[in-house]
């Protein structure tokens, strides 16, 4: 069914940038909003209609910007508040918006509230965090572990009580049952709409409220997802509380009384659960992020059969959201694709031509892959050796390719980044943008068949029969994608149809009477005949 009328953040294909990794503008090796503002004509030129920043704001950096000291300012490394406002205005100036990372879950310990909260138990800003007493026995408060390993307890030796951090010790959990925690980022929110920032996205959005009574989380069963077992845990108590919904709720009358959007960070198994943020009348979130779904691996049948149950369970007048890579996770062209480009362009395809809005991260327009990362040059603390997270996530973090040459256009020759380069001379955007058969020129023809062909924005998803292996839909009426992410060839039956746009870039304008081959790891957009 066509939709009559789409909000911006329904049409928009989105494009998350890592600041720090994406354009260093003073030659320190770390990106900047000024850097970010020399780079936003690439964005127009591939057609993105708006930008998802991960954190800009004050921090100590133990977790690169989601340890929050200030949810007011910009770091230095950044800028300045002023930067902030000109690259509002610079992005608009190019039909773009901004959208920021804002971390409700846990502040910095260096965060003045922290600090005042240690300052004893009737300090003001005490009950603005999670405090537990020992146990008789003098053990921790109960059995949460973090998801940095070891307890999510840390005991605050000179006011004896235990604080709770979900994370880094160094990011301690507030606490969402005080109202005045609400109120402030209620004033958080304004304050940046205010400036023209266009939405949030919102970190940890399944965690805010935990249990009032700190209740011991359940050990896995067998048929818990491996991180739990991981973990030793099912996270009930302390995350995907349901409270949690009443926040979106308000949150949401707050954003769409100035048509902003909220995404949320919903790390979450389970697509009922997933959808459960919505709201049951599609009140909440306006694009919970899909973890079943990134998390899939690139088959016809895995990801197609999540898209049906989403579509299936979506509320009345939800929006289905789609990625492939984001800062936490491996980026897709390594974890979907295996560094394969035929998959790259497949998965590219599918990304742009689902019922929802894409989500791009900075360096999918060009197959950008994960960069090993030597032991002495991770940055990631969660990452560390010998941590349960290693190596981390800085594979996926590491400096935009943009130029084939010393510093890859990122930073100056001379300068060390701070974290290592990809093979900039395979992979980056000056060659390519000048080959028309690329992978950076397939995403910005996909974007621009998007735009250009409303069925592709607004119009339904049906599933329609194919062989094992490929991935048959149609979009709206006239509109069919055929995806063959298999390793060998298919024949599809299409009828009477056009190709629009293909992986290869060789069958664009084919012509094809009611059946198509396709090779191995190849996708079609086709344009029915009537």
């Amino acid at each position: 069914m066509e939709r009559s009328a789409a909000r911006w953040w329904q049409d928009a294909v989105i494009y998350q940038v890592y600041p720090r990794s994406f354009a260093d503008s003073n030659g320190d090796g770390h990106g900047d909003l000024p850097g970010l503002i020399e780079r936003l004509d690439h964005l127009r030129w591939l057609g993105v209609d708006a930008l998802w920043l991960t954190p800009v704001f004050p921090s100590p950096n133990r977790d690169w910007g989601y340890d929050v000291s200030d949810y007011l300012s910009i770091h230095e490394d950044f800028g300045t508040l002023e930067d902030s406002d000109r690259l509002v205005a610079e992005a608009s100036a190019r039909g773009m918006r901004v959208i920021y990372d804002l971390v409700p879950n846990h502040t910095s310990d260096r965060h003045p509230w922290f600090l005042d909260a240690c300052t004893g138990r009737d300090a003001s800003h005490r009950d603005w965090y999670v405090w537990a007493d020992p146990r008789p026995d003098g053990s921790l408060p109960n059995n949460w572990t973090s998801v940095a390993g070891g307890p999510a307890w840390t005991l605050h030796e000179p006011t004896g009580q235990y604080y709770l951090h979900n994370f880094l010790p160094s990011q301690p959990d507030l606490n969402w049952w005080n109202p005045d925690v609400g109120d402030a980022f209620e004033d958080i929110l304004t304050f940046w709409f205010e400036r023209g920032i266009a939405g949030f996205r919102i970190d940890v959005a399944h965690g805010l409220v935990k249990d009032r009574e700190l209740r011991d989380n359940p050990l896995p069963g067998e048929d818990d997802p491996e991180p739990f077992h991981r973990r030793g845990q099912v996270p009930v108590y302390n995350m995907n509380r349901p409270e949690t919904h009443e926040i979106f709720r308000r949150w949401r009358r707050l954003a769409d009384a100035s048509d902003r959007v909220l995404i949320g960070e919903t790390w979450v198994l389970q697509v009922g659960r997933m959808l459960s943020y919505y709201g049951t009348a599609g009140d909440e979130l306006h694009l919970p992020l899909n973890f079943p779904f990134v998390l899939a691996e690139l088959s016809s049948e895995a990801l197609a059969a999540i898209v049906d149950e989403v579509e299936r369970g979506l509320p009345e007048g939800s929006w289905p959201v789609w990625f492939g890579s984001n800062h936490d996770i491996s980026r897709f062209p390594t974890r979907w694709c295996r560094n394969d480009e035929d998959r790259v362009r497949c998965a590219l395809m599918m990304l742009l031509t689902l019922r929802g809005t894409p989500i791009l991260y900075y360096g999918d327009e060009i197959g950008q892959i994960d960069v090993p990362v030597p032991d002495d040059r991770i940055r990631d603390t969660m990452g560390m050796p010998g941590s349960i997270n290693y190596p981390g996530r800085d594979p996926s973090r590491t400096p935009m390719q943009w130029e084939p040459r010393l510093g890859a256009g990122f930073t100056a020759p001379e300068v060390e980044p701070w974290l290592p380069y990809g093979d900039v001379a395979r992979i980056n955007v000056a060659d390519q943008r000048r080959d028309a058969a690329s992978v950076l020129n397939l995403t910005r023809d996909l974007i621009a068949l998007r735009r250009a062909r409303t069925e592709l924005r607004r119009g339904g998803y049906e599933r329609l029969e194919a062989p094992a292996g490929v991935w048959l839909y149609r979009r709206g009426v006239d509109t069919v994608i055929a995806l063959n992410l298999s390793s060998r060839s298919a024949d599809v039956r299409v009828g009477d149809a056009r190709v629009l746009l293909s992986t290869r870039r060789d069958r664009d304008g084919e012509r094809c009477a009611r059946s198509l081959t396709l090779r191995a790891h190849e996708g079609v957009v086709l344009g029915c005949e009537r």
